[in-house]
């Protein structure tokens, strides 16, 4: 045991995990590369949890940074702030819903926070509707509405949240259905349970279920359930935390896959969009955003030196078409991780689109989550030089694989190499 992993256990919560046996200092990054305390090098395919969403140590963004902060690092949000109004009507321009405004916070988690107190506020509700298998933050109104055992510590919630189907399209009562009748059972499922509640506020979705394995519906699935929501006059609220800025390849926003009914009516944001500075964020339409009937402040959301980092980071992603990079290479990736994945038979399913991939390992020849065998994988591939994550529903038995979306063919085809390797020891 190092001696930095004595002291982190004699002074920071038992609840705070740490990836490892024997857990890693990064102490520095370049590109899609960390190294270690010990000097060893990695390819980092988790990105700080999917935050590092550029590249590390990415020139533009940490001259911005530096910048700012020989100007002025903060000055709260009761001052008027350039680069957050600047950051804001970029944001609102490309969150695709009209009349947008755009409210910073320090984090996701604070970002779901206030989307449910805008929700609740705006609908004189506090029942939420959220999917089985979620995730939407660590703080006590968050937790309330997390439909995953692993990361809810409490029962108590001051919300009322009822759990819809449909997040997980190979797992419960409607797997062996086809994608349209998935879907027509879901909004079954939907109809009838409104049918059994009073009003209800909202409903929160992760387009992609990030820390439950980054698991998916078909698409068009929120669609329908926007034409039943709004028949209600019940918001949509898309958690994108994980989904945003082009990660997908396919679509800017995860909602996009679900836009045959319009965009949702609050999205929130964070991670990726400060390239591991503290930025989070709503955009939700003006009747909704102005709703609220006392004063509220963020005393560090849109702070001048996290705006700048966003503003910097959002312009390399636009002008070096990273989505697409994301489509490219993610594409190929994905590929070479199921073509490494079809000989082990751990593994159940490899699923997920652009650069947001998750590998499911389960006792073979059952359903039943292999928590055992992930957490083995996670380990062979940080020896091998490979960093990547994990999560899960029931268990945490998905290798989730997220890296920054500059990746390049010869890294993609490196770290798919490094994977196999990895999974060869099971």
């Amino acid at each position: 045991m190092s001696g930095l992993f004595e002291r982190h256990r004699a002074v920071i919560p038992d609840w705070v995990a740490l990836y490892y046996r024997d857990p890693i200092e990064i102490t520095h990054g370049e590109g899609r590369h960390v190294w270690d305390a010990e000097g060893r090098r990695y390819l980092d395919f988790f990105g700080g949890i999917l935050t590092t969403m550029t590249a590390h140590a990415l020139p533009e963004v940490t001259k911005a940074v530096a910048e700012q902060a020989g100007r002025i690092i903060h000055s709260s949000t009761l001052y008027l702030n350039r680069p957050m109004v600047e950051l804001a009507e970029r944001i609102a321009g490309l969150s695709g819903i009209p009349d947008a405004r755009v409210f910073f916070t320090t984090s996701g988690t604070e970002a779901n926070d206030t989307a449910l107190l805008l929700a609740t506020a705006y609908r004189r509700s506090n029942q939420i509707l959220a999917m089985r298998n979620s995730y939407h933050g660590r703080s006590f109104s968050t937790v309330g509405i997390t439909g995953n055992r692993s990361w809810s510590p409490t029962g108590l919630s001051p919300l009322q949240t009822l759990y819809v189907h449909g997040g997980v399209r190979t797992r419960g009562p409607y797997a062996g259905f086809t994608d349209d009748r998935f879907i027509e059972a879901c909004v079954a499922d939907l109809e009838d349970l409104l049918g059994h509640t009073r009003e209800v506020a909202a409903l929160i979705a992760e387009p992609i279920q990030g820390v439950g394995g980054f698991t998916s519906p078909p698409d068009g699935l929120y669609a329908a359930f926007r034409r039943v929501l709004d028949r209600h006059g019940i918001l949509w609220i898309a958690d994108e935390v994980q989904t945003g800025w082009g990660r997908t390849g396919e679509h800017f926003w995860g909602w996009q896959a679900h836009g045959q009914a319009g965009p949702p009516d609050i999205l929130t944001f964070a991670k990726g969009i400060g390239n591991g500075m503290s930025v989070g964020g709503v955009v939700a339409r003006a009747e909704v955003m102005n709703c609220l009937d006392a004063n509220s402040i963020s005393t560090f959301g849109g702070s001048p030196i996290t705006m700048a980092a966003g503003l910097a980071n959002l312009s390399y992603l636009l002008e070096h078409d990273l989505q697409g990079n994301a489509r490219r290479v993610g594409g190929l990736l994905i590929e070479r991780v199921r073509a490494a994945c079809a000989r082990v038979p751990e593994v159940r399913e490899v699923r997920g689109r652009g650069l947001m991939i998750g590998i499911e390992l389960t006792e073979p020849g059952t359903d039943r989550a292999n928590p055992d065998a992930a957490a083995a994988v996670l380990e062979a591939a940080r020896a091998n030089g490979l960093l990547i994550g994990k999560g899960g529903g029931h268990d945490t038995s998905t290798l989730r694989i997220a890296p920054p979306l500059s990746l390049t063919v010869s890294e993609a085809e490196e770290g798919a190499a490094l994977l196999e390797q990895a999974l060869g020891t099971l």
